[in-house]
């Protein structure tokens, strides 16, 4: 009961988007979204938003039941967002028997979210493997050490497994991990959420079709 109510009081505690919030011009919206997902990633940086490239990333498993995880956006282009994984890891074996996913980005530092869905498929294996090797030698050794998502006997065998994953990664910075895979998730739908201290928040709806995009208000 004491517990309850410690978190009641410091829910009640809180206040969200207490500071100057950006105008959102819908008429200047462009008239596809990446654009303007360029637009919002950059001004996030610029606000200094942390890890703004860390969206949450939602899938299903083989009943149907929802999955979350943050992850890293490794790219977006005209087509997808970029994320990756390894193919074993809960969310490799959910996309590979139901490969859909959305993202969920939040910027509370200018109380703004883009949420995107839609269909994901696999890049060549020579993409995973650019993809890792651009990135730092930590980066590699972590992907070297596997068994991501699989039941793990102690923190001790983390420890082995990690120092000699930094060792092969140092002495062989080109390694392979065959299991690395960039995801790309190719959009249905994209919305941006243009929070407002009054609760008149904007939302702007992209839905892609047969020759382009469509575009709709959303009430708050």
């Amino acid at each position: 009961m004491e517990a309850d109510l410690e978190m009641e009081t410091l829910l009640r505690s809180l206040r969200v988007w207490d500071t100057e919030l950006p105008a959102f011009d819908l008429d200047a919206a462009p008239g596809a979204p990446l654009p303007l997902f360029v637009e919002w990633f950059a001004a996030a940086v610029a606000a200094g938003q942390t890890e703004p490239h860390t969206p949450s990333l939602a899938t299903t498993d083989a009943e149907g039941r929802a999955d979350i995880r943050t992850v890293m956006l490794h790219g977006a282009d005209a087509r997808s967002l970029h994320f990756a994984s390894h193919s074993g890891s809960s969310k490799g074996r959910q996309l590979a028997a139901r490969p859909f996913a959305a993202l969920g980005f939040y910027w509370p530092v200018q109380g703004r979210q883009i949420r995107v869905r839609g269909a994901v498929r696999t890049a060549p294996a020579e993409v995973a493997h650019a993809d890792l090797h651009a990135r730092s030698t930590g980066a590699l050794a972590s992907a070297l050490v596997g068994h991501q998502s699989e039941t793990l006997s102690s923190q001790a065998e983390l420890v082995r497994a990690s120092e000699a994953a930094w060792e092969k990664a140092q002495r062989e910075p080109d390694a392979t991990v065959p299991s690395w895979t960039v995801y790309e998730l190719e959009p249905d739908e994209v919305e941006f959420f243009q929070g407002d201290a009054r609760r008149r928040h904007l939302r702007l709806k992209y839905t892609r079709q047969a020759n382009g995009w469509s575009k709709e208000l959303l009430w708050p």
